[in-house]
């Protein structure tokens, strides 16, 4: 059964563009979270998708480790977001969600291929 991982990724990097265009659209701090927000969402599904072409386990767990790290510090960019009021925390909750999911998804693979290379 082929993974729905790098097409999950996709389409939340698909929704953090929409919602960084939606910060943009004012000066100051909410462009500047944007910023920030653009380029953690949308680092994880590249490097999940680094991680689909790596040349070891080694670097898959590397690049799956680089895509967690980035799902983190997008989860605390929408939470900050949400929590300053800059956009609706109804808005923000699904993409929060999507988040923890995808998180909870990459740590489990992290693991089992940590294991798997005792």
């Amino acid at each position: 059964m082929k993974s729905d991982l790098p097409l999950r990724d996709f389409e939340f990097a698909k929704q953090i563009v929409r919602l960084c265009l939606d910060l943009d659209r004012s000066a100051g701090v909410p462009r500047t979270l944007a910023n920030q927000l653009m380029r953690s969402g949308t680092s994880v599904g590249a490097n999940v998708e680094e991680g689909q072409a790596s040349q070891s386990a080694a670097d898959f767990v590397c690049k799956y480790s680089i895509a967690c790290k980035e799902a983190r510090e997008t989860h605390y960019w929408l939470r900050l977001i949400s929590a300053t009021d800059l956009l609706d925390a109804a808005r923000i909750k699904p993409h929060l969600d999507e988040c923890n999911e995808l998180i909870a998804i990459l740590t489990s693979i992290i693991i089992k291929m940590k294991q798997k290379k005792r």
